[in-house]
């Protein structure tokens, strides 16, 4: 089978391997379908993750279709469309022992800490499985994950129909902010750069749009709110977005930071104890797979429309080269088995 491979930052290639070999009863040959390529996923080509290591078959967002199955399977069976959920976790820890297996003290993330789904074939235990819609295509399949990022954020937000949400960012992960939000019945606030993404919002159904680069973000906050928003969402991840969220955001309110930053970030405590501010992080997802697989089937999400752009798996290398090159058209890649 095909493989690619990450041998260290910025050098990928294309290997002929074997096909990976069922070990446990309970593992499960996933025949790969198609894969996303995240923004997560660049930052390993390109060498600035802080957590992932090297070599790695990168690859989380990864759909597929049972191939194979060892004898004490279950939940699963050959010929079954599944998306593989991209945490391991050891069960045993503090955050694992309180149900939260995605802050696992020994967490290993496929595609970053293991090897994940860059390769035509990939083995994983039947619990890491989830049956997918058969309505859904496989390459708009790949933004369950991403958009069960959302709903983790959303879920460590608390987020209530009394809120006033503010998103900061509306690239890819805004979006996805906007649709799970959108469930809650909160007031939604999102602010960007680009004019587009910004009527991309405003069609997903956010009360109001900032330009920051043209208006002044706190006054137009203002405006649109009586104390400010009582929750915000860092979707953009810039060195002055804590910060500046903790400036922005309503006393007693909720602020979620998402980013992976290893540089810094210059916060004032007393603005976050004076106002009394809950900083939460969100990592991951936490068993939201099935809460968004639900949302779709029952009509309340969209997923389609995501992927802007589908590539054969054998062009993976020729797909993150057209990122790299800053395409504007470029929203979203799946790489294709097909």
């Amino acid at each position: 089978m095909k493989q690619l491979l990450t041998e260290k930052p910025k050098v990928l290639k294309m290997l002929e391997v074997d096909i990976p070999k069922i070990e446990k009863s309970t593992d499960v040959l996933v025949k790969m379908k198609a894969a996303g390529i995240c923004g997560s996923d660049v930052h390993i080509y390109h060498g600035t993750s802080p957590v992932a290591t090297y070599p790695r078959v990168m690859g989380h967002e990864i759909v597929g279709v049972v191939a194979e199955i060892g004898k004490d399977v279950t939940h699963v069976k050959i010929g079954d469309p599944v998306i593989v959920d991209q945490i391991v976790n050891c069960g045993t820890c503090y955050p694992c022992s309180i149900g939260r297996p995605n802050i696992c003290c020994n967490l290993k993330v496929r595609g970053v800490h293991i090897d994940g789904g860059y390769r035509e074939y990939l083995v994983a235990g039947e619990e890491a499985l989830h049956l997918l819609p058969r309505n859904l295509s496989f390459t708009d399949a790949v933004m369950i994950e991403p958009m069960s990022i959302a709903f983790q954020s959303c879920s460590r937000a608390e987020i209530t129909k009394e809120d006033i949400l503010f998103i900061l960012g509306a690239g890819a992960l805004g979006k996805s902010l906007i649709k799970a939000a959108r469930l809650t019945g909160a007031r939604i606030i999102v602010s960007d750069v680009v004019d587009e993404r910004l009527a991309e919002a405003k069609a997903l159904g956010v009360s109001e749009v900032i330009n920051s680069k043209k208006e002044d973000l706190a006054a137009k906050l203002k405006e649109y709110t009586p104390w400010g928003p009582t929750v915000s969402i860092d979707a953009a991840g810039f060195p002055g977005s804590l910060p500046l969220l903790t400036d922005l955001t309503c006393n007693a309110g909720r602020i979620i930071t998402m980013a992976f930053l290893d540089e810094p970030s210059p916060v004032q405590q007393f603005k976050i104890t004076a106002k009394e501010l809950d900083v939460r992080g969100s990592r991951l997802q936490n068993n939201k797979f099935k809460e968004v697989i639900a949302a779709y089937n029952e009509g309340k999400i969209a997923i389609e429309g995501a992927v802007s752009h589908v590539l054969p798996f054998a062009e993976a290398i020729k797909a993150f080269n057209m990122i790299d090159a800053g395409d504007p058209s470029i929203k979203k890649i799946a790489l294709s088995f097909e």
